[in-house]
């Protein structure tokens, strides 16, 4: 009867199968180990382990390696973040801050033109004239005082519708027209007189040689009685561009005008006031055509 195995030599050991026996040397009684071979088993085994490190480890780099090559291409490919820094300029093209700003030249609108200008000299003043045009409507309203129109003249002999020393001057000055017209109001009347010059220089020097003795005639009809022929009345005188402008007022009963009477003052004051009105909206009007 053997206690062995049977059919075959006896199985040889391996430190890394499960179950498997280790020799044993049969010079010693079955029970004395093979030290020679445990040392053998030692260093293979150490061998194995660290030949599986380096692999594992290798194996591990490759991992992380294939990992960052992966972020890398997928910030290149699709990222938002990445196309926008990739679309912006050269440092030498980015301007700085201490660049000068563009600068532009100020714009402003053209002075407005001068009405006085277009009514100063005949070669700009070239509306329609009239006495009928200066001095429209029937009758004139002046604050809460409403004056009566009455007659209207227009005539080139400037000298013969002016008394005193008043025909001379305009003669002098070469007046090329004379236009009148007549308002009333409770007995006082009031004419004005304009004279028309082809400049501004002609008009100033007329006003500047005008005396107490120059008066322009009086005109009545429509309704305004015969004024101012004998009587002792009151005169003013002034200019505006080529425009020399008289105004002679009293009363229309033939009473001698005092420095108490203050209605003959008023009156001559606001039709000369609005002879000044009336050849200035000329001026405007002309100046406004011009701009638009």
């Amino acid at each position: 009867m053997s206690y062995g195995q049977q059919g075959g030599p006896p199985s040889q050991w391996d430190p890394w199968k499960p179950n498997s026996q280790q020799p044993w040397d049969g010079g010693q009684d079955g029970r004395t180990p093979d030290w020679a071979a445990l040392a053998e088993a030692s260093e293979t085994r150490n061998k194995r382990r660290k030949l599986l490190f380096v692999v594992g480890g290798a194996l591990a780099t490759a991992a992380i390696g294939t990992a960052v090559a992966m972020a890398v291409v997928s910030a290149g490919g699709g990222s938002n973040e990445a196309s926008t820094t990739s679309s912006l300029p050269a440092s030498a093209d980015i301007p700085s801050q201490s660049a000068t700003a563009p600068s532009f030249a100020p714009t402003s609108a053209p002075p407005p033109l001068d009405p006085k200008d277009f009514v100063g000299s005949k070669t700009k003043d070239t509306a329609p004239l009239s006495a009928e045009s200066l001095f429209p409507g029937t009758q004139l309203t002046m604050g809460e005082t409403v004056y009566k129109k009455g007659r209207t003249a227009d005539t080139t002999n400037c000298a013969s519708v002016t008394k005193g020393t008043l025909p001379k001057i305009l003669k002098d000055n070469d007046c090329t027209r004379l236009l009148r017209v007549s308002y009333i109001k409770d007995g006082v009347a009031v004419t004005v007189g304009v004279a028309v010059f082809d400049t501004e220089a002609q008009a100033l020097k007329a006003k500047g040689q005008a005396d107490k003795k120059s008066v322009v005639a009086s005109l009545s009809g429509d309704g305004v009685k015969a004024f101012c022929d004998s009587a002792v009345c009151r005169t003013t005188t002034n200019s505006y561009g080529r425009y020399a402008y008289f105004t002679v007022a009293g009363f229309t009963n033939g009473k001698n005008v005092t420095e108490k009477s203050t209605e003959v003052f008023s009156t001559g004051n606001d039709l000369a006031e609005f002879t000044f009105r009336q050849i200035r909206r000329r001026g405007e009007a002309q100046a406004s055509a011009a701009t638009g």
